[in-house]
């Protein structure tokens, strides 16, 4: 994470370092970013860089934090809106349509993480510090289910939220074709969200 000195800044000046780290990272791989483009468009020296950061690795997973925190900003406004007005279910649809519409406002965003999904090695390291964040929100939403007696009340909702998260990292790659998540055709990926969704439902066992 970023130094003090960082958080020191006027939050004008911290805005422009962000925003220069958004357009680098979403233009190139992490790995062919360059500090000096990013340090160059925010307007500061070389030196500075490495007063507020550790290094690229260490903007890099700042800028992830800042998405993640946002994206989950933005769902669990939603969720707060629509649970007095959907079931569980539809809820938990609700919520990843409004993971795409997050996606479409916010196409930097989604550039990063698609050349994220490219590097797997990297992917394993970034995602894995954020399973427990993921968790925590679909126990959150699993409360909901059984507050309104939706689900099952022996149901061990913290492993349930574990499962959830491991089908959230699955759909994304299930998704993820040609090395990038297109945005104009993220509505119909709902038709896969929906299949997973189905399972999710009702499982796997024959029913009469």
């Amino acid at each position: 994470m970023p130094k003090a000195t960082f958080f020191n800044l006027p939050e004008a000046k911290r805005a422009r370092v962000i925003d220069a780290a958004l357009d680098e990272f979403a233009a190139n791989s992490y790995h062919k970013a360059r500090v000096t483009a990013i340090a160059e468009k925010a307007g500061i020296a070389m030196g500075s860089f490495y007063q507020y950061f550790t290094d690229k690795k260490d903007l890099f997973k700042y800028i992830v934090d800042l998405t993640v925190n946002k994206k989950l900003e933005y769902i669990n406004h939603d969720m707060m809106a629509n649970k007095e007005k959907y079931g569980f279910f539809q809820l938990l649809r609700e919520i990843y349509l409004s993971g795409i519409r997050f996606a479409q406002e916010n196409p930097r965003l989604v550039a990063i993480g698609n050349a994220l999904l490219t590097d797997k090695e990297l992917q394993q390291e970034i995602w894995g510090e954020y399973q427990d964040t993921s968790s925590a929100f679909f126990q959150q939403l699993l409360e909901v289910g059984l507050a309104n007696g939706e689900l099952d009340p022996q149901m061990d909702s913290a492993l349930v939220a574990k499962f959830l998260t491991s089908l959230t990292y699955s759909l994304t790659d299930s998704i993820y074709k040609d090395g990038e998540i297109d945005l104009a055709d993220l509505e119909s990926e709902m038709v896969t969200i929906d299949k997973m969704l189905y399972f999710i439902e009702n499982g796997i066992k024959k029913r009469d």
